[in-house]
């Protein structure tokens, strides 16, 4: 084969940005790319590596030998190796053979920006590219509608590999996803669906948030264009695609981005900041801008390349915080004597900058569990510039009122209402996700306590409660059907348990709170203003009974939402309301259809008894373990 020619994609222009940290599509430029010089066809390769004294392609096409396709060095001191090999072809298996100026050390690495992946536990990159031909233009074009903060946001979150296996023990693929998932999610009435990550990790107990290979869908479920089929379906129902993106920290595999060069190029060279003790992996150097514009070209390549509607950035509050999980002496403070990471701070908000600037209609999400403020607060007033925020602290709370014996839930009321003291400072989205059901914490199902009944009145209580909250909504995979064991990575969800009544009872109530919050604006047009949401009754706690009004834009589309936390029925429960108009039961947790008692009134027509601070009020019956919404 041809020895390697030399040959450019980048532009003075390019190199000038690279170096300024501000490329952020430089993964049109660098990794692999199929292309032909002077009429014949072949490969461009280019790859970072300014430590290197000599770096070659090493692969099947030139049986891994490093001495073969030796890349030149550009001139400009920009570390970039690069050049153009003849006859390599599309499926192509490479690595990049380094040999670094620093101690003579020598490196083997998978190429940063390859778009495709070997199958682990083989680590080598392939020459891809994935052409298709995409179907989802209605959606695109519409999506600035659908996909704002005052539109619905019900989210299915997925583990790709465990969601359903056939035969048993095989994952299906992208394509079959593409059918069974899609169709899945949009007979649930999900509004999104969010995958764990999907860009290829090498350790399967890392759920995927350990990643080797940034711009390539794992390998696992078949090829990069089967995986934009998948996208593609789903927005062709109208749902969006949310991806989990882990720019916080990355594993220290020997194919991996670490001491890729021989040197700390893409980790902070400090180990006080530039290693994660919890999760035994390395972490970004923000301050660098070549490492800063990786990342923010990744955030932009998924959105750009795969059509994705949002990023739910993972670990945020680990990139916060210089002390975060180091004890005294483990971390120094930045320049201002304080904790705060400086440099991770500037990259957030350059990364949701950017991403809000180049693409209309796209969210990003973070997952924060600590009190920084303005995290979902625009940039330009000091914000990060996320679009919406996990709630951990209701998440929390709610998991631990839930889990009391309801004759002492009286005495913890507060932890039910208090998310709604600080419920407005942020844009908060309510998760109950994979998080909640590992590790001994049991499924969400069993968390709850009482007989057979109790269990499955509180979880579909708990998910009313939920979906009235103002707010988003996330909901792992399996809690939809109440799932009964912990989530187990390597095996299917419990499938087989929507055969009996009190789970499929579960699954139609999920489908009928989707359908409530879809159809009515109330619980979303003001999801993140105070003035959604108006308290009637939050300290009864002799009968353990919240009450409160959801508001809209339309005065007329207003909802009274009233949740008995306790198994004992309450006949006779006075309620002050705001209007004279009659109320019309819109969603009541206890029907027969998802094996409830049927206590409750379709319908209810105000006296003029004055209650609760209002001059009308209706008695109401509160069926046991129930939330109830009326119109």
């Amino acid at each position: 084969m041809s020895k390697v020619v030399s040959h450019s994609f980048f532009t003075d222009f390019d190199i000038d940005l690279f170096k300024a940290g501000k490329h952020f599509r430089l993964y049109n430029k660098l990794g692999s790319h199929l292309t032909e010089v002077e009429g014949v066809k072949g490969t461009y390769f280019a790859v970072w590596a300014p430590s290197a004294k000599s770096v070659s392609v090493i692969g099947d096409f030139n049986y891994w030998n490093a001495g073969e396709h030796e890349l030149y060095v550009r001139w400009d001191s920009s570390g970039i190796w690069e050049g153009f090999i003849p006859g390599v072809d599309k499926g192509t298996k490479y690595k990049y053979k380094i040999h670094s100026n620093n101690n003579d050390i020598w490196t083997e690495k998978a190429d940063p920006f390859a778009r495709f992946c070997e199958q682990p536990p083989n680590t080598a990159s392939l020459v891809w590219d994935a052409p298709y031909t995409w179907k989802d233009q209605d959606w695109m074009d519409t999506r600035e509608e659908k996909n704002g903060l005052d539109k619905p946001y019900s989210v299915y979150e997925v583990h790709l590999g465990s969601w359903k296996k056939k035969h048993g023990w095989e994952s299906l693929t992208y394509l079959e996803m593409a059918d069974e998932l899609v169709n899945y999610v949009d007979e649930m009435g999900f509004t999104h669906v969010e995958f764990m990550p999907v860009m290829e990790y090498p350790y399967d107990p890392s759920w995927g948030y350990q990643i080797t290979g940034y711009f390539a869908p794992t390998s696992r479920f078949g090829k990069p264009e089967d995986f934009k089929v998948l996208v593609d379906k789903f927005h062709q129902k109208g749902i969006g695609v949310i991806l989990d993106w882990v720019p916080s920290h990355f594993p220290e595999d020997a194919h991996g981005l670490g001491y890729f060069d021989g040197s700390h190029l893409y980790e902070h060279p400090d180990r006080r900041r530039g290693y994660h003790p919890d999760w035994k992996s390395l972490i970004f150097n923000y301050g660098r801008n070549e490492v800063r514009a990786f990342l923010i070209s990744n955030a932009i390549f998924w959105l750009d390349q795969y059509h994705v509607d949002g990023l739910r950035v993972d670990a945020v509050a680990s990139m916060l915080y210089l002390d975060y999980s180091r004890e005294d002496g483990e971390w120094e403070p930045n320049m201002y004597g304080n904790n705060e990471n400086l440099e991770a701070l500037s990259f957030l908000r350059e990364m949701n900058q950017e991403v809000y600037a180049s693409f209309k209609g796209i969210q990003t999400i973070a997952e924060e569990s600590t009190a920084f403020t303005g995290v979902t607060k625009p940039v330009h007033y000091g914000g990060l510039g996320f679009g919406m925020k996990w709630m951990m602290g209701w998440m929390h709370d709610t998991l631990e009122f839930f889990k009391k014996e309801p004759i002492y839930r009286s005495y913890d009321l507060n932890n039910i209402t208090f998310s709604l003291t600080y419920a407005f400072t942020e844009n908060f989205m309510l998760p109950l996700s994979h998080d909640e059901v590992v590790y001994g914490k049991n499924s969400l199902l069993y968390r709850m306590p009482g007989d057979e009944w109790q269990r499955f009145a509180n979880l579909r209580l708990m998910f009313g409660y939920m979906f009235t909250h103002p707010g988003g909504n996330l909901l792992f995979m399996g809690g939809e059907f109440g799932q009964s064991s912990e989530w187990n990575f390597l095996q299917s969800l419990d499938w087989h348990l929507t055969q009996y009544d009190f789970h499929s009872g579960i699954q139609e109530a999920i489908k009928d709170l989707n359908k409530m919050y879809k159809s009515n604006p109330a619980l979303y047009e003001k999801q993140f203003n105070p003035e959604g949401f108006q308290w009637i009754e939050y300290n009864d706690r002799e009968n353990t009974v919240i009450t409160f009004i959801r508001k809209g834009n339309d005065p007329n589309d207003d909802l009274i939402v009233a949740c008995n936390f306790t198994p004992v029925p309450r006949e006779n429960y006075r309620v002050g309301v705001p209007k004279t108009s009659t109320l019309k039961l819109v969603f009541n947790s206890d029907e027969t259809k998802y094996s409830g008692s049927g206590m409750g009134k379709k319908t209810m027509k105000p006296a003029k008894t004055p209650w609760n601070g209002h001059e009308q009020s209706v008695v109401m019956t509160l069926p046991p373990l129930s939330v109830v919404v009326y119109r």
